[in-house]
């Protein structure tokens, strides 16, 4: 076994505050980052996706229950399978009420969708004892249009960003094969509410998806952000909060 090396506290002082400098350099780098991310263009949505969930047939729309945004767990469940991926299964696993509160907090609605039927997806619900409002694309273009099932047979392929031929390139043959062999992809969706219209403003896959362990985490990925006084740009929310971890609603006291 590989251990560190041991050394006296005064060493050990050194060699974490050269760390602490690093990691700093590295929180101002992603601060940069995601205000770059909520300076991103948006999309509008023109298509009328549907989806099948607990309440009937239902439209994007409809997936923000009245919030500002949405943020879209694109959960691998093949329509051939009786199980939902193992991967997407541990983040749902992992998540608690309060995280829902918190996006809550923040006019942030968040929806699982996978191409399943419903009546898989509501067993596999069952059968993991989960609660979560969960929502079958198997009906809709949803999923091939934000790339997270790929079959060249319905739709041409790209894999995070990139297309066949670039695929080929990077050694991914086995998504320029999805013709005969189509698959299924884990990724996040992020959409931005304006009245009845409705704007997709980010996509994140592969490892784009670890920092979505915590509401600070899915917020950065959002257009409007933590909601912070202290994030640019500016008026992205009426009335920002303060520069703290905080996240109970004023209408609900959580």
């Amino acid at each position: 076994m590989s251990l560190p090396d041991v050394v006296s506290r005064e060493e050990w002082l050194v060699a974490r505050k050269e760390l602490l400098g690093r990691e700093k350099n590295l929180t101002r780098l992603k601060d940069a980052l995601n205000t770059a991310r909520r300076e991103l263009p948006m999309v509008r949505i023109e298509k009328d996706y549907r989806f099948d969930g607990p309440r009937g047939s239902v439209g994007l729309l409809d997936l923000f229950e009245s919030r500002r945004q949405l943020a879209v767990q694109h959960f691998m469940f093949d329509p051939r399978w009786e199980d939902g991926c193992p991967g997407c299964t541990a983040d749902v696993e992992e998540r608690s009420e309060g995280l829902l509160n918190h996006l809550q907090a923040r006019e942030t609605s968040l929806a699982i969708v996978s191409r399943a039927p419903l009546a898989k997806l509501e067993a596999y619900k069952a059968k993991r004892g989960w609660s979560v409002d969960w929502y079958s694309s198997f009906a809709s273009d949803f999923n091939y249009d934000f790339h997270v099932t790929l079959d060249a047979s319905v739709a041409p392929v790209m894999h995070n960003y990139r297309e066949s031929d670039e695929l080929f390139a990077a050694g991914l043959e086995w998504a320029t094969l999805s013709e005969n062999h189509p698959s299924e992809q884990p990724g996040w969706s992020f959409f931005l509410r304006d009245g009845e219209d409705v704007f997709h403003t980010y996509s994140t896959f592969g490892r784009g998806t670890e920092a979505l362990g915590g509401a600070y985490g899915i917020l950065d990925l959002t257009a409007l952000g933590r909601q912070e006084e202290w994030e640019e740009p500016k008026g992205r929310v009426e009335q920002p909060g303060p520069s703290v971890p905080f996240f109970e609603d004023a209408a609900t006291g959580r």
